[in-house]
């Protein structure tokens, strides 16, 4: 079946939608990848005041549509950084995110941006890596008093 990727700028109209994405991406795509307390912390992320906030209302970024419902979303915040990428359970692994990553890349190119930077999941990483990001290096981080390890990833424009 041909999906047909309709991209829009984010709207800050689309936030508690985004919200909604975030924290099912993480409970329907991250298991088997990660424990069910590490799922449960990182998804609150999506409704606490203060986390993902300041790169809802101050990033830059795009909407994937599918009959004209989200279904993923990314967002750049700062512009050089890619902060936000997730995609909906059901409509993973059709294309969403690898437009959304292209757009971005092309966008932030046109910007006179020369490298991206990302903090990325297990999930989200072999992704990136099959378009063409590199393994900066790796570190711990804690949500929610519970260990994670993240992939400092970047890609040159």
């Amino acid at each position: 079946m041909l999906i047909s990727h309709q991209l829009r700028p984010f709207r800050i109209s689309d936030e508690n939608v985004i919200r909604e994405i975030y924290a099912e991406a993480i409970e329907g795509q991250c298991v088997g990848f990660y424990t069910s307390d590490q799922i449960r912390a990182w998804a609150s992320l999506a409704w606490l005041p203060g986390v993902i906030d300041g790169s809802l209302r101050a990033g830059k970024g795009w909407v994937s549509c599918e009959n004209n419902f989200i279904a993923a979303f990314a967002i750049r915040n700062p512009l050089n950084r890619l902060a936000l990428l997730y995609c909906r359970s059901r409509l993973a692994r059709r294309g969403h995110a690898t437009a959304l990553l292209n757009r971005v890349e092309k966008e932030a190119k046109a910007e006179g941006i020369n490298k991206l930077v990302t903090e990325a999941s297990l999930l989200s990483s072999s992704l990136l890596t099959r378009q063409g990001w590199l393994l900066k290096k790796t570190e711990g981080i804690e949500i929610g008093g519970i260990d994670f390890q993240r992939f400092l990833m970047e890609k040159y424009l």
